[in-house]
């Protein structure tokens, strides 16, 4: 499976914030959105990624002055993307090498969607069930 079949199934809708934002107004749209991770995007284009675990990270770090701080201080701007022609598989690898855990899909530099792992294992299970049950079908003769 391709990343733009998984795209056109969960929808394309990504939660972005600006690096100006506060990471107290991040985590509220965190919040709101129901998403472990933000996309920071700057004029169009993809400068950085904030997931639940670089706040907590900051804070510890940092204490709760980090609250007041822009996102684009605790942002990722190392950010690992991928393309809609991409294979879900070979996505699973990256996600796991790198140890991230949500990539924004891009395309021609525009941010078109976004994946997390919990996306790529449902449709590892999907694939596999369907496997199964084609498996099942040939043994029983498609009865």
């Amino acid at each position: 499976m391709r990343i733009s079949d998984l795209l056109r199934n969960k929808g394309s809708n990504v939660a972005t914030a600006d690096p100006k934002t506060t990471v107290s107004e991040l985590i509220g749209a965190l919040a709101q959105h129901n998403v472990g991770a933000m996309v920071v995007v700057e004029e169009g284009r993809v400068i950085g990624i904030v997931s639940e675990r670089d706040i907590v990270r900051k804070l510890h770090k940092n204490g709760a002055a980090v609250l007041n701080a822009p996102v684009s201080a605790i942002m990722t701007t190392d950010v690992v993307s991928c393309v809609p022609s991409d294979h879900v598989n070979s996505l699973a690898e990256i996600m796991t090498e790198r140890r991230v855990r949500h990539m924004p899909v891009v395309l021609e530099g525009e941010l078109i969607g976004i994946v997390s792992i919990g996306d790529v294992v449902k449709s590892r299970i999907n694939e596999l069930e369907d496997d199964r049950e084609q498996l099942e079908s040939y043994i029983s003769g498609g009865r």
